[in-house]
């Protein structure tokens, strides 16, 4: 087999995708052909990279049918070539597709991740805020504690809530002296933060009902937690 042939074959021994008497012909040559060693050592990089990657959906049988009849189709515009060697480079071009479309997946999925994480700090960052204010006042109860800073911002600090129903939300309310005012939407867990939308003044209450993914305008349910800000005005 001629050299130039044998430096084609490095995507495909990746893969993984040569036959045993193939495969010790390339190795042979791989032994004393620094090109080859620098191409394979970079496409086994990319091959682990994809391997240990975030979690994405896996493509569906119908698009590696499709990409695979794209190839065909191709056929008699390209070189031909010896019938075993066709396999291993289709299989090649398919896993290279799949891999794009893999990662575009995958970037989507780590963005909308990063959006979350983002969102999660900020609201610890609020929290913190409020307990670290200089005479903030705390107000303990069974599931957990209401925290109210000195400019009236407070916090709900709660204990193993359990996540809400399927399409459901838990929503934050503050009551001070008429209808209560949606103060914020959050989830469930073993130590929930939840930095409160709406002042809490003296006297206020806040309230805390499971309502519809997105929340209400007002309480479409009896709240399961009511708690009463005591602290003197």
């Amino acid at each position: 087999m001629e050299a130039d042939a044998l430096h084609d074959l490095t995507a495909a021994y990746a893969l993984n995708a040569l036959d045993a008497e193939d495969a010790g012909r390339y190795e042979a040559h791989l032994a004393r052909c620094q090109r080859c060693q620098s191409e394979l050592a970079e496409l086994s990089e990319s091959a682990s990279a994809l391997a240990y990657a975030a979690d994405a959906p896996r493509p569906s049988p119908e698009l590696r049918s499709r990409i695979l009849e794209q190839a065909r189709s191709e056929r008699p515009n390209v070189v031909p070539l010896r019938p075993r060697w066709l396999r291993p480079v289709i299989a090649a071009a398919a896993v290279a597709a799949c891999a794009a479309i893999g990662l575009g997946l995958w970037a989507s999925s780590l963005s909308g991740k990063l959006d979350r994480t983002e969102a999660d700090l900020a609201r610890q960052q609020r929290v913190a805020q409020i307990l670290a204010q200089p005479g903030s006042h705390k107000i303990a109860f069974s599931r957990g504690t209401l925290v109210v800073g000195a400019d009236g911002k407070g916090a709900l600090l709660l204990n193993q809530l359990a996540e809400p129903g399927s399409g459901r939300t838990y929503e934050a309310w503050v009551a001070d002296g008429g209808a209560p005012q949606p103060a914020g939407l959050f989830s469930g867990g073993t130590t929930v933060a939840v930095p409160l939308d709406q002042p809490v003044r003296a006297g206020a209450t806040v309230l805390v009902t499971e309502e519809k993914a997105g929340g209400t305008e007002a309480p479409s349910r009896a709240p399961f937690l009511i708690v009463r800000n005591t602290a003197q005005s």
